[in-house]
């Protein structure tokens, strides 16, 4: 990894999958984790289908996606301005110009997108309630780690009028606002499932990804979920398989 200018507009180039991916973040600010790419391996997208990132970002999921699976069509939504530019840089650098594209709007009325549909819809939305913990003072990180008026009920809502009918929705989230997601989904989605996504074995998760079906009615299932960290800190083979060897999420 090497940083890029100090500045305003201070960048780091970093990799995911192994180094599959090219990744221009800012130094400062809102920095892409395990999150996407874990979120990124859980989505059962194939080639040809379309998938909506929404808040992408500077495209951390949809481009691990669009690696993962060749032939895949990938559009990134993101309401920050120098998020989107970034975004639009990783995808050149990815050589990815011919499936991907980032559209700068807003999530709430999906500005930018006209009335296109999507076979899938991605989100890593706000974890944190309106209310919830102290505001990061930095504003880019505000916005994406805190909920302002467009809450996760309204993230939901925007995902079902993106997709078609019986198209998917993949999202990753705090364990602990697990009642919350199941409550936005409600009545409009169905074939809910849960992963769960453990630190370490024995402890309580602290992150799910969650799958579900527009205007389905299919029961709802807890899959085995996933072992992050080894007792000494370092990745379990299957994480790693995930992280680095980039490998779908079973």
């Amino acid at each position: 990894m090497s940083d890029g200018p100090e500045g305003p507009a201070a960048a780091t180039d970093d990799r995911l999958l192994g180094g599959r991916v090219h990744l221009k973040q800012p130094v400062s600010g809102y920095r892409a984790a395990i999150d996407p790419v874990l979120l990124a391996a859980a989505v059962t997208a194939a080639a040809g289908e379309r998938v909506l990132d929404l808040g992408c970002g500077v495209g951390a999921a949809m481009l691990c996606l669009a690696v993962r699976v060749p032939g895949v069509f990938v559009t990134g939504l993101e309401c920050q301005a120098d998020l989107a530019a970034l975004a639009a840089d990783n995808i050149a650098a990815n050589g990815l110009g011919q499936r991907a594209r980032v559209v700068c709007g807003d999530v709430a009325t999906l500005e930018g997108l006209a009335a296109e549909r999507f076979d899938h819809v991605i989100m890593n939305p706000p974890f944190l309630a309106v209310g919830s913990g102290t505001r990061p003072p930095e504003r880019g990180k505000g916005l994406s780690t805190t909920e302002g008026d467009a809450d996760l009920a309204l993230w939901v809502d925007a995902a079902h009028r993106a997709l078609v009918p019986r198209g998917w929705l993949t999202l990753v989230h705090r364990a602990d606002r697990v009642d919350s997601v199941f409550a936005a989904l409600a009545s409009r989605y169905g074939a809910v499932s849960l992963v769960p996504l453990w630190p370490k074995h024995g402890q309580p998760a602290r992150r799910i990804i969650v799958r579900a079906r527009k205007g389905v009615r299919s029961p709802a299932a807890v899959q085995p979920g996933l072992v992050l960290h080894t007792h000494d800190g370092t990745y379990t083979d299957g994480a790693r398989r995930i992280l680095e060897d980039a490998q779908a999420l079973a």
